[in-house]
C-alpha cells in the first residue's frame, strides 16, 4: 500500500481545514454570513464595498461614518443610497453621478433624486441618454434627444421609441449610415424619405431594398 498517498491527501484535507477556519476570521466572510458586530465597523470602513455592507446589515451601525467610506467607489454610493435607510441622497448622487450608467439608475431607482443632474451626466452617453428619456419621469426629452443623437442607432430608437422625439433631429443622426437610414425610413412615423434615401443611395444593397421596400 502506498501511504504516501494518503499522507498527501490527509495534508490537503488539513489544507483545506485551515483556510476554512482562516476565511471564517476575516470580515468579509462575516458579512456575508451576516455575523459581522458593531466592533468589526473600523474594520469594514476601510473598504467601499463592506462599508456599504455593514450599513445595510449591522443594526447600530454610524451611517455617515460609514457612508463616507462605500462613497469612496460611485457603484457602492449609489447600492448605499439605494439600500440604507438614513443615507445623505445628496451625497451619494455626488459620487454616483460621476458616471452616464450610475447617473441613470439612481435617477430611476432612488427617491429624491435630483432628476437634471442625473440627466446631466447620463445624456453624456448616448444609450444612457435614451433610456433616461425612456424611464425617468420628468425628463427633458429635448435634452436626452441630443445625447442620443449622438449614435445613429439610438437616433434612431429615439424617434422610433420615445414620445415627443425631435423626429427631424433623429433623422439627421440616424442618416450617417445607410443600414440606420434605411430603418428610419421604414419604421418611423414622420421620417424624412427624401433624406434617408439620399443616404441609402451610397450603398447599392440598402438602395435596392429601399427600392422594394418603400419606394
Amino acid at each position: 500500500m502506498n501511504f504516501s498517498i494518503f499522507s498527501r491527501e490527509n495534508k490537503m484535507i488539513d489544507k483545506i481545514r485551515k483556510n476554512a477556519v482562516e476565511a471564517e476570521q476575516t470580515l468579509g466572510y462575516k458579512l456575508k454570513e451576516g455575523l459581522a458586530r458593531l466592533g468589526d465597523e473600523e474594520e469594514a470602513c476601510t473598504r467601499a464595498k463592506w462599508a456599504y455592507w455593514f450599513a445595510r446589515n449591522v443594526k447600530g451601525a454610524n451611517i455617515e461614518k460609514c457612508e463616507e467610506a462605500a462613497c469612496k467607489e460611485l457603484k457602492y454610493a449609489y447600492w448605499f443610497a439605494l439600500d440604507v435607510k438614513g443615507a445623505n441622497i445628496k451625497k451619494c448622487q455626488e459620487i454616483a453621478c460621476k458616471e452616464p450608467w450610475c447617473a441613470y439608475k439612481f435617477a430611476v431607482y432612488i427617491p429624491g433624486a435630483n432628476i437634471r443632474k442625473c440627466e446631466e451626466v447620463a445624456c453624456k452617453d448616448p444609450w444612457r441618454a435614451y433610456l433616461f428619456a425612456m424611464d425617468v419621469k420628468g425628463a427633458n426629452i429635448e435634452k436626452c434627444c441630443e445625447g442620443a443623437c449622438k449614435d445613429p442607432y439610438f437616433a434612431y430608437r429615439f424617434a422610433r421609441d420615445v414620445k415627443g422625439a425631435d423626429i427631424e433631429k433623429c433623422c439627421e443622426g440616424a442618416c450617417k449610415y445607410p443600414y440606420y437610414a434605411y430603418y428610419f425610413a421604414l419604421c418611423v412615423e414622420g421620417a424624412d424619405i427624401e433624406k434617408c434615401r439620399k443616404m441609402v443611395a451610397s450603398d447599392k444593397y440598402w438602395d435596392e431594398e429601399f427600392a422594394r421596400a418603400i419606394g
